[in-house]
């Protein structure tokens, strides 16, 4: 199959096959020849900031001179997305090949073993660990998909460090109603003796991640709120310290204007400063390694003035909102919006309304079996109080509208990482006219 018919069969996966276990992905690892038996990975879980900590490592590792595999979801535009190395994704050649090989060994394991078909998420695990193998990289960072404990990605057995960053409530029906019952979940992917850092913000889910550390007999560090200390925050991005007890404060900077981003890259910044006997890499490589971070439509500006972020979940739409805020003091604030059908959107409109007061609010839709129509969208804002609205369908037309809206003010682009990927398809396509 070509890369097209590849990746329509990856996304019809869904509609045949069930969930399945650690152990099934196991059996296609071992029929695979263990890929990653050989690799040094990293692995990182939590609700917020998962992948932003996964670039910023990925970024770091390469500073420092490093071939890394980094493996993330969801992708924006391309399945490809997933699997980068060097920071470019993977050929539609190399992706191809990897199905094939992945597919080959699940056909002997269902008729061999009687086993089920592989899931989504199990077969791109699976293709990236392949790649990644075959490519012969030094580093993988690997970022968990839904959850830690039972996730695909917990097939890995003996992995350099785990992280957990922040946990909120989302994703309930799967990992429960309650913080500690979801942070037991994330708090999975602890291996006995394996160091694990993570975000000690919120308390319930701090005892809970600290207690399996302490099971797991694993090295555990805490960061707190403390431990960062805001310096700057303008358009250009945050200069910020990073205290850790005992050592010397370091002042870190980050290409992104969201204050949250200072415990992402404190937990990236901390683990790679624990690993330091592992990769070698000196500070001055660590720090630039951070500033160059680039991690896509996670409160990215893409143009002078204009944020694209995939918020899309209560704790994220609450960050963004305070990133916002920030801003608004000095600058007219634009909104960009749309988001999918199974997405409580009414009261994120709300929130967002309450919480910022835009100047003014464009509205598009996503297309797909979960759209909602722009005018439908608009009518709520409108009905929170924002009369100068407007309903644009299509993405594209809908985006200059609002960069025309934005004038010497600030535009955000928000709702979905669907959204959030389209425009950037769309940017793209258009850059230079």
């Amino acid at each position: 199959m070509n890369y097209e018919e590849t990746v329509k069969y990856i996304e019809e996966v869904p509609k045949f096959t069930k969930k399945t276990s650690l152990q099934h992905t196991r059996l296609i690892l071992e029929e695979m020849g263990n890929p990653d038996h050989d690799l040094k990975i990293i692995h990182v879980a939590g609700t917020n900031g998962k992948g932003s900590v996964c670039a910023y490592l990925n970024s770091m590792l390469t500073e420092g001179g490093y071939k890394v595999g980094l493996f993330t979801s969801p992708h924006l535009v391309r399945t490809n997305e997933r699997f980068m190395i060097a920071g470019v994704p993977v050929d539609d050649d190399t992706f191809c090949a990897a199905f094939d090989k992945v597919m080959e060994a699940s056909r002997r394991v269902m008729e061999e073993k009687g086993e089920s078909h592989p899931t989504y998420f199990e077969i791109l695990l699976l293709m990236g660990l392949e790649i990644f193998h075959e490519k012969e990289v030094d580093y993988v960072v690997l970022e968990t998909g839904l959850g830690g404990r039972l996730d695909a990605t917990n097939v890995v057995e003996d992995p350099l460090a785990c992280i957990i960053v922040s946990i909120s409530r989302d994703h309930t029906e799967y990992l429960g109603e309650t913080i500690p019952e979801i942070a037991a979940e994330k708090a999975g992917i602890i291996k006995k003796g394996v160091p694990i850092v993570y975000d000690g913000r919120n308390t319930e889910a701090a005892q809970v991640i600290g207690a399996k550390a302490a099971e797991m007999e694993s090295p555990a560090y805490v960061l707190e709120e403390s431990m960062v200390d805001l310096i700057t925050n303008t358009r250009e991005g945050i200069t910020f310290n990073f205290i850790y007890p005992g050592q010397d404060p370091v002042e870190l900077k980050i290409p992104y204007v969201a204050e949250y981003q200072m415990m992402n890259a404190s937990l990236a910044y901390f683990t790679m400063k624990k690993l330091y006997e592992e990769h070698k890499i000196p500070d001055d490589a660590l720090m630039r390694g951070i500033m160059k971070t680039k991690w896509s439509c996670r409160m990215e500006t893409v143009m002078d003035g204009v944020i694209i972020d995939g918020a899309h979940n209560e704790d994220g739409v609450a960050q963004f909102i305070k990133t916002a805020v920030h801003f608004r003091k000095d600058n007219a604030i634009t909104i960009l919006f749309s988001a999918v059908s199974d997405k409580r959107y009414t009261d994120m409109i709300h929130e967002i309304v309450d919480g910022i007061h835009p100047d003014h609010v464009v509205t598009t839709q996503i297309s797909g079996y979960r759209e909602v129509p722009a005018e439908d969208l608009a009518a709520i804002f409108r009905k929170e109080g924002v009369t100068e609205t407007e309903a644009v369908a299509e993405i594209g037309p809908a985006f200059e509208r609002a960069c025309a809206l934005k004038g010497d003010g600030m535009l955000f682009c928000v709702g979905s990482l669907y959204l959030a990927g389209e425009l950037k398809a769309w940017i793209e396509q258009h850059k230079g006219e």
